[in-house]
């Protein structure tokens, strides 16, 4: 009924199809398309855990683990994507203070 089961971690095969999608990309137009994709990705994996956590509720889940890996991986991106904001923020807050 939903996609739990279908999680696995990146290959290395993928990580380098990522990298050069990412080197092909150039200017603030690739930074904003990366962007724009790590942030749906961590939106897939949040309604992924979602789903899982409405399957414990309900008692469907029939992969304990596989569930428990879904909300942990939707934990762990979130934190990330929020640190990274984080970051982005201070890096723009300092500029602005730079003076000319």
């Amino acid at each position: 009924m939903n996609n739990i089961n279908n999680i696995s971690s990146a290959s290395t095969a993928d990580l380098l199809k990522q990298k050069s999608k990412i080197e092909n990309t150039t200017g603030s137009e690739g930074f904003a398309n990366h962007l724009k994709s790590a942030i749906n990705e961590v939106n897939d994996m949040q309604k992924t855990s979602e789903n899982a956590i409405a399957d414990l509720a309900t008692g469907q889940v029939k992969d304990l683990h596989q569930a428990a890996l879904a909300i942990g991986k939707a934990e762990t991106s979130m934190k990330l994507m929020l640190e990274i904001r984080n970051k982005a923020l201070n890096a723009y807050k300092e500029i602005g203070r730079t003076q000319l």
